[in-house]
Order: structure tokens, then C-alpha cells, then sequence
């Protein structure tokens, strides 16, 4: 059995905004999320993967 936290939780684990972590499961960007009623849920082992490029600074 996988075990499902809640949103919140999820981005508290990552060092993320649940807002962000919401529009990255809109997007289709986590396997394992799933809504449950009014809630969704995602696998506390799903890894956060952030695609966004970093700006590094030239000198």
C-alpha cells in the first residue's frame, strides 16, 4: 500500500508552496497524484522534480 499525504504535507517535505505543488498536479506532472473527493493526494515517496532552469551568474 503506498502512502498517500496530502498536498500540503508534499510540498512541506520539498521546501515548496502547496500552490505550486497544485499546479504542477493540474499539469499532469506527478504519477501518483490522485484526487479523493474534494482532496488530492500524492505518494510521500514521489520525487519533486524541478525542470525550471536556474540562472547562474557570469562574471
Amino acid at each position: 500500500m503506498t502512502d498517500l499525504i496530502s498536498l500540503k504535507e508534499y510540498a512541506e517535505l520539498h521546501s515548496v508552496t502547496a500552490d505550486t505543488v497544485r499546479q504542477k498536479v493540474l499539469c499532469g506532472g506527478f504519477k501518483t497524484a490522485k484526487k479523493i473527493g474534494r482532496n488530492w493526494t500524492i505518494d510521500k515517496a514521489e520525487p519533486y522534480v524541478d525542470l525550471r532552469k536556474k540562472e547562474t551568474k557570469k562574471e
